[in-house]
Parts: C-alpha cells; sequence; structure tokens
C-alpha cells in the first residue's frame, strides 16, 4: 500500500539568540516531543497560509512568514511528513500555551538538552552549524 505523504509547514522564530520550541501534547502521536510551531497544510491553503493559521490557533501569535529555513522529508511508523521550516516574526500578540504542554526559547547550543521529533534532526543539526 502507498504510504501518504502529509504536508506539513513550521515556524523557526526567533527572539534575539533564541528561538521557540514547543513540547507536543501528551495524548498526541509523538507526545512530549519537542518540536516547531506548526502543523498540516490544509487543502486550499498555500504553506505560509497554513504557518499563519497554526500559529494562530496553537500560540495565539500572528507571524510574519519569511524564506524557507529547511525542508526535510522523514518516515514515521506510522505516517511520512514533508516538513517545510519558514523563518517567521511575530508580528502581534505574545506566544500562549493553546495546544502546546509547554514552550521555551533555547540558544541553539541548549537543543542537546530537549528530546525532539525524529523529523527535526536535520535541521537541528543545521541550526547548531549557525
Amino acid at each position: 500500500m502507498e504510504r501518504k505523504t502529509v504536508e506539513v509547514v513550521a515556524a523557526l522564530i526567533w527572539e534575539g539568540e533564541k528561538f521557540l520550541i514547543c513540547r507536543r501534547p501528551k495524548e498526541k502521536a509523538r507526545g512530549l516531543l519537542w518540536e516547531f510551531v506548526g502543523g498540516k497544510v490544509e487543502a486550499g491553503e498555500t504553506k505560509p497560509q497554513a504557518l499563519a493559521r497554526e500559529c494562530r490557533e496553537e500560540l495565539g501569535i500572528d507571524v510574519a512568514v519569511g524564506d524557507v529555513f529547511a525542508e526535510v522529508t522523514h518516515t514515521y511508523p506510522d505516517l511520512t511528513v514533508h516538513l517545510t521550516l519558514f523563518s517567521s516574526v511575530i508580528e502581534r500578540g505574545v506566544p500562549q500555551l493553546l495546544e502546546h504542554a509547554d514552550m521555551r526559547w533555547i540558544f541553539p547550543s541548549e537543543i542537546p538538552l530537549y528530546e525532539f521529533c525524529p523529523a527535526d534532526k536535520t535541521i537541528l543539526e543545521k541550526l547548531r552549524s549557525l
């Protein structure tokens, strides 16, 4: 059976030299792992539109979606994701925990202290090399 690839977008949001990471809710797939805020692209949406919607839904913020920072395809046991990570800037609002279990602003050097979703591995390596 052919496995469908899910288009996923995420935001790399910087505050000074730190970037925002969010912890997945315990009851979701890959629960309690850390990730970048974002989610699935819905039918009829562009990737930037989907990312702006996800940031509003999950953190209550409006973001300006910038350039693509990285793209990766990763196969999990239950699905394959094509993840596009966009550099983004908060235009309005302060991030709130509307969906995630936790959130942190971290330095790239702190990446090893957190257990991230496997799809983020190559992106995190790129961040650490900045």
